[in-house]
């Protein structure tokens, strides 16, 4: 219901910061990329200290805190002015939020010990369908209510979704060893980094999450420079997000099915190998057929690369370090996801496709690393 109701409106962002009144497209996108580079780059800072009151007060009261910040913003932005009150709101939500992180740790905490990897997967498989979904449903509404009660429409999903916490989740049914967090072995942030492959798979994570979220501040945009008539662009826009996005949760799912087979290396290699052609693919796209069918590459290509990436990493961090050691790894995926719509929309006010290329260009990059690092 999170993820669904984020991306109803976070899609079409560039629509809206243009009915606020900014015209110049290079503004727009950074407008955009700001505005959506700054709440996972505050949650990154804010992270521990919600997580250290998580662990002593709970998890559930933590993301009940979060979705109600979530309810709670999302109905102020339906009723912002201006450009920069859309970016103060984001910063808000930065600061409060954050039940992503917290959601794979209780569904880790839930399952039993041999369950734990499918309740994880299961999780981040939702949060790709959410995606998937989301920017149909927003582009219909932004078509039939307007942009501006779309918000409206996405406090609601966030509110479902806390009511589902508050009266289904039962915190008291846990599988989690409260002995492991007494262990005076305890690993720091900065032992974790000498496991094996680990900085690698670091760098991995944070690039196939740059890569992955470049497209926001400039899609919409780029989608009607190659031709599609303004009033459709946000329903086209909205069906392109959710191809990549489906895509993604396509890749996540027969990712485990490749690692059977194949090694890490190798399919996180490959992974990367196909977002970087789908990338190259989407900047010569002619028109948005063609964008809409290499997209789909590209999200396959990524969700492959990371749920391998996240896989790799486990089979090398100790059982009693799973906490510190995907911390970390957290923290590498909210940095590419900071950075990215911000250096996205710097490119995109000189050309769009130019995005596409950097991203291209990344993805080759992972792929030499990976092939010549990973042991």
């Amino acid at each position: 219901m999170g993820f669904t109701g984020f991306t109803l409106v976070m899609p079409f962002l560039p629509l809206f910061i243009r009915q606020l009144g900014v015209s110049e497209v290079g503004a727009i996108a950074l407008w955009t990329g700001f505005s959506l580079g700054v709440t996972p780059a505050l949650n990154a800072l804010v992270s521990p200290f919600w997580g250290r009151l998580a662990d002593r007060y709970g998890r559930k009261i933590m993301v009940v805190r979060s979705l109600v910040a979530c309810v709670m913003v999302m109905a102020l932005m339906a009723f912002v002015r201006r450009a920069w009150q859309v970016l103060a709101l984001r910063a808000v939500l930065g600061l409060l939020t954050g039940y992503g992180g917290l959601s794979l740790t209780m569904a880790a905490e839930l399952a039993p010990p041999a369950k734990v990897a499918w309740a994880i997967g299961t999780v981040q498989t939702a949060q790709r369908l959410g995606p998937a979904v989301g920017p149909v449903i927003g582009g219909i509404l932004a078509a039939l209510v307007g942009l501006r009660r779309s918000f409206l429409v996405t406090a609601l999903f966030y509110a479902v979704g806390l009511m589902l916490v508050m009266f289904l989740y039962d915190e008291r049914s846990t599988h989690a060893a409260p002995g492991a967090a007494t262990n005076g072995d305890r690993p720091t942030y900065l032992s974790v980094l000498e496991f094996r492959n680990f900085l690698l798979l670091m760098l991995v994570i944070f690039g196939v999450q740059f890569v992955d979220r470049s497209f926001g501040p400039i899609l919409p945009l780029f989608i009607e420079q190659i031709g599609v008539a303004h009033d459709r662009v946000a329903l086209v826009a909205g069906f392109v997000f959710s191809i990549a996005a489906l895509a993604g949760a396509i890749g996540h799912h027969f990712c485990g099915r490749l690692l059977e087979r194949y090694s890490a290396r190798a399919v996180i290699g490959g992974g990367a190998a196909a977002a970087c052609l789908g990338s190259a693919l989407i900047a010569v796209a002619p028109n948005v057929l063609i964008m809409g069918a290499v997209t789909a590459l590209f999200g396959i290509g990524v969700g492959v690369a990371m749920t391998a990436a996240y896989t790799a990493a486990a089979a090398v961090i100790p059982a009693g370090a799973h906490g510190t050691g995907f911390g970390v790894l957290t923290s590498a995926s909210l940095t590419g996801l900071a950075v990215s719509p911000v250096v996205a929309g710097f490119l995109g006010a000189t050309s769009m496709r130019v995005v596409f290329i950097v991203d291209a260009a990344m993805m080759a990059g992972l792929v030499i690393l990976v092939r010549e690092k990973m042991i």
